[in-house]
Parts: C-alpha cells; structure tokens; sequence
C-alpha cells in the first residue's frame, strides 16, 4: 500500500487573527483538533505539522513537543518549499495537505478522497477544485508526492511558493487532475477559523453540538442542519 502522510500547515502569525491556531476550542487547542481529526482517518499512515521558523512559531513546535508530533519548519513564505521538505523527508508516497484554519476537518472526507485517489491515473485531487461544494473549513487536497516535489523544484511565481498547489491545478495539461465534491452546493456555509467572528461562530456551534467534538460525527450533516 503506498505510504501516505499528513501535512498540516500552521502558523501563528495570522494578520486577522493571531495566534488562532493554539486559541482554545471547546477545551483543547485549534491544533489539538486538527491533528486529531485528520490522524482519525483510517488510510493514514503519518502526519506531520509544518510550521515556519519565525520566532512566534516556536510554541507551536513546543506544541508539537509537548504532544509527540512530528514538526518541520521553513520558510513562512515559501509555504510549498515547506512541503517540499515534508515530502522528501517523510518519503512519503502520497501527500495530503490540510490547513489548521479547520478545527472540524472531517476524516471521513480525507478517508473518501483516498479510496478514490488512484496515483496510477492522478496527480492531483481536491474539494476546491475546479469549484468548491463542501463548506468553508473543509477542505483537503490529496496528491503525489513526487509531483510536489516537481513543483517545489520548478515553481518560481511567488503565488505558487506561497499557496503550494496552484503549480499543479494551473497547469492541467501537464497533471492529472480531480475534484471530490458533494451533490449539495455548501460553499456557503463557513466553519473554517479566519477571523474572530469564524471563531465565534465556531465557539457557539460546538456549544451547540457538543458532538462535533467527536471525529466520528457526520459534520457535514450537523452544520447543514444548523446552518439552514
């Protein structure tokens, strides 16, 4: 079976929020959430925190510390050169990234995309592309390893270093690309950490449904429910 690992990009320099990813959440860290909820996803072999090597991002490597997970730093900008590390030293066959703006990533998602991901017909898979159906905060993208690591030692638009995939879905004549989408448009409904009103947002919906603490919940039928 291929080899498949886990990226989370992490920073606690966020100009609309900062420190967002170690505010607390129903009792445990922002982090805390996404590591666990990505490491629930039973197609996972590994995951990795890659965060940057700014002095402010020391506590999320003490973080890491405290928790036993794997952390790599780079540099804050050139965010695919950070994965482009995370590739090479995890010897990973297929990569995933995940974002820490998604305290309520869903497993079951990561868990879909990976049954579908074939790397013998793709390169490339996301919820975002070539439209985005999934709520705001939900969001993955699944690729071969070996391709990010041709985008890492080619891409030279700083869009590209900065946003890490673009290299690979702006040029689709040269990769294999999908998407995973739902049947319902919910790209209205936003459960992702950005600002101090998503957070907020965040604050009262697990109040609401405590539940949604459990990786195993089904969030995508919680948040529609409570969102329409």
């Amino acid at each position: 079976m291929p080899e498949t690992v886990v990226v989370i990009q992490a920073r606690m320099g966020s100009s609309r929020l900062p420190g967002k990813v170690l505010k607390p959440l129903s009792g445990q860290p922002v982090l805390t959430h996404v590591v666990t909820r990505v490491s629930a996803a039973k197609r996972v072999d590994r995951v990795m925190v890659a965060t940057s090597t700014e002095p402010a991002d020391d506590a999320i490597e003490a973080a890491c510390d405290r928790n036993g997970w794997t952390c790599i730093r780079g540099s804050e900008t050139d965010v695919l050169s950070r994965y482009g590390r995370a590739a090479r030293e995890s010897g990973a066959d297929i990569l995933v990234r995940v974002t820490s703006d998604c305290p309520l990533f869903s497993p079951a998602i990561l868990d879909a995309m990976l049954d579908r991901f074939d790397p013998a017909r793709m390169d490339y898979m996301s919820t975002n592309w070539p439209e985005r159906t999934f709520p705001v905060g939900l969001d993955c993208e699944v690729l071969r390893a070996d391709r990010l690591i041709e985008a890492d030692d080619e891409a030279t638009d700083p869009y590209d270093r900065e946003h890490v995939t673009p290299f690979l879905y702006r040029n689709p004549k040269r990769f294999r690309l999908a998407g995973h989408r739902l049947k319902t448009d919910l790209s209205d409904i936003r459960i992702t950490l950005d600002t101090a009103e998503d957070y907020d947002r965040l604050v009262t919906l697990l109040a609401a449904h405590p539940e949604l603490a459990d990786p195993a919940t089904d969030v995508i039928a919680v948040v529609e429910r409570y969102f329409s």
